[in-house]
């Protein structure tokens, strides 16, 4: 027990700190807890230890690789890739946001309308991904805040998740925790979720959270950014951008662009030429300055007082540098907000150590991390999940950006290559999916895995794009953390954290016990993961459960619910981070917003299900 309550701590620091990538400390986890019968056998052989450490065997700890919860989520991942790539998503937001108006009642009730119930039938985190740029973009039409829209976005996909068994990994995952406790112990009657085994009480939650963001939370939530059409405006960039021409004597005439200013200590990037009334963006690197050449530059006011005198450059007058001199270059979108998503190659890297320029043909003129602007000095800035660059490129790098699984493109962009013509077959292999497993045909591994096949067979996916389509970060992330419940199991930890809860019920009635457990699961999603809080708090609770003679399953899924919704920070689920930059919130908004929601649904929650599913066997 010592030494799976050592690995538990130490894995509890490395989630709530992430040195580390969370998938990473999740295998971490998975390695450390198979390496410890060995090393103990070590220090045995020379006297340290009395007896050797048992916790999981080698074949238990390489268990959550084949597993069929986090074989379920991988192809949960491609059957929402295959729906994704039909643009059916993006159609639905289309017109909905054109009878929502400038209404940010209506506004807010659509988003919510939109993104809850298909949160439940493909995964939550994809569904606001997909919504995300329908969301800004319609905030931007009705000239109402991203603030005030965007973090509903994100509530409402995680209560909406709970409305089947497939909404989220952390259901899928419980559910198959759920079925081996009642393999171990049969008298308990606990078996895997069936598809609609707690819609009931996701509707409920679902309505209550709905009333929540319409009324209180809509007044407590922030607005941070203000109402702007110009992105320029947006992120404040009136006094870092401007536009300079080249003198006949200035020493950077016959320098290519990519070699001008490379040397100097000067703060600056060339981000726009225009040369003969032609204007050109990336890449400018080849090309070699002229005198009479105009740049626009985004540098701040000390260092162009500098540069116009070292570098031979003068003033445009009376030219402003906004969103519309940015995107004089072609007839397309050149300027937006892109977002780093969970799992991107960027995260830790640098714009200059990822050469973010040169890789993408594209200029980063600020960055926004939640409620913090940063306009200079951006290239040796470790990138963070959640941070929004306001980038400036041709209409066919933004389509790039677009399509590339390390960002979130945060306006909607004209695509060709979503396949309408396969909606109907997609959402009815989805539609499919659910019904067989509903039915109990097959189980939800089986139709789940023939869903992901159908959708390549069919035409809905490419082969190609199978793996791409998978976030292969939470995968190892199931498959690091599922082994440490069975270490907890086995070891006795779980029965000895479970004995501890219990001694409240000497004092608190049955139904409180059960809220201690929405509590204390909730808080815990809030600074680690949802699916590692899961894995350590089902065995628990299904331990007390049985201790105090009460219904494991009522427990079960209060851990289940609670780890689905942490709402109180940015950190505690990935659409939450997704909205942040976007949002321009601040950590504190969270728990503002979060807190009373929090504590709303560990009451409905509570009740909801000693209505449904009573507190006794």
């Amino acid at each position: 027990m010592v030494a799976v309550f050592v690995i538990i701590l130490l894995a509890l620091l490395f989630f709530a700190t992430e040195p580390v990538p969370v998938d990473i400390t999740a295998i971490g986890v998975m390695v450390a807890l198979m390496l410890v019968p060995p090393v103990s056998e070590l220090l045995v052989s020379v006297g340290l230890l009395g007896a050797p450490i048992e916790t999981i065997t080698p074949e238990q700890g390489i268990s959550g690789f084949s597993s069929a919860a986090t074989i379920t989520v991988l192809a949960m991942f491609i059957l929402s890739e295959g729906v994704q790539r039909t643009g059916v998503v993006q159609l639905l937001g289309a017109k909905i946001s054109s009878l929502t108006g400038d209404d940010e009642s209506k506004q807010l009730g659509a988003i919510i309308g939109l993104v809850a119930p298909i949160s439940g039938f493909i995964n939550n985190t994809a569904a606001v991904a997909i919504l995300l740029p329908m969301v800004t973009d319609l905030a931007e039409r009705g000239r109402t805040s991203p603030s005030k829209l965007l973090m509903p976005l994100s509530f409402a996909s995680m209560f909406g998740g709970m409305l089947t068994l497939i909404g989220t990994s952390t259901n899928i995952l419980a559910s198959q925790l759920s079925e081996r406790l009642g393999q171990e112990h049969p008298g308990t009657g606990l078996d895997a979720f069936s598809m609609f085994e707690f819609t009931q009480l996701g509707l409920v939650v679902s309505l209550v959270g709905t009333v929540y963001l319409l009324t209180v939370g809509r007044y407590l939530i922030p607005e941070r950014i203000k109402p702007q059409v110009d992105l320029t405006e947006e992120f404040e960039m009136a006094e870092y951008l401007t536009e300079v021409t080249v003198r006949e004597d200035s020493p950077l005439v016959g320098q290519q662009v990519q070699t001008a200013l490379v040397e100097t200590e000067f703060d600056v990037d060339l981000i726009q030429l225009i040369r003969d009334e032609e204007v050109f963006l990336e890449p400018l690197g080849p090309k070699q300055i002229k005198a009479g050449d105009v740049f626009a530059l985004r540098t701040d006011r000390n260092t162009l007082v500098e540069l116009l005198d070292v570098e031979g450059l003068d003033l445009v007058p009376e030219v402003v540098v906004d969103e519309a001199e940015l995107e004089a270059a072609s007839g397309g979108q050149n300027l937006v907000e892109v977002v780093v998503a969970p799992g991107s190659s960027l995260v830790g890297e640098s714009l200059a150590s990822a050469s973010f320029r040169q890789r993408y043909d594209a200029t980063v003129l600020a960055l926004r991390r939640g409620g913090e602007l940063i306009r200079r000095r951006m290239d040796n800035i470790p990138l963070r999940v959640g941070d929004t660059l306001l980038v400036q490129a041709t209409t066919q790098s933004i389509e790039r950006l677009d399509q590339n699984r390390d960002f979130i493109v945060a306006q909607e962009i004209e695509r060709h290559d979503y396949r309408e013509s396969k909606i109907a077959v997609a959402v009815g292999i989805v539609a499919v999916v659910v019904g067989l497993a509903a039915l109990d045909f097959v189980p939800i591994v089986v139709s789940a895995l023939a869903g992901a096949l159908a959708m390549v067979a069919t035409g809905c996916l490419k082969p190609t794009e199978v793996y791409d389509a998978v976030q292969w970060d939470v995968v190892f992330l199931l498959a690091g953390v599922i082994p440490l419940g069975i270490a907890m199991e086995q070891t006795g930890a779980a029965a000895l954290l479970a004995e501890l809860v219990v001694m409240t019920g000497e004092f608190l009635p049955l139904l409180a016990v059960l809220g201690v457990f929405y509590v204390v699961t909730a808080l815990l999603t809030n600074v680690i993961s949802n699916n590692a809080s899961v894995v350590l708090m089902i065995p628990v609770a299904f331990e007390a459960a049985r201790t105090l003679g009460a219904n494991a399953f009522a427990f079960i899924l209060a851990v289940t619910f609670a780890a689905s919704t942490a709402f109180m920070t940015p950190v505690g689920y990935q659409t939450n981070l997704f909205v942040y930059g976007p949002g321009g919130y601040k950590f504190t908004d969270y728990m503002r917003v979060g807190a009373p929601l929090q504590l709303l649904f560990a009451v409905v929650t509570t009740l909801g299900i000693a209505f449904f599913f009573g507190l006794r066997p």
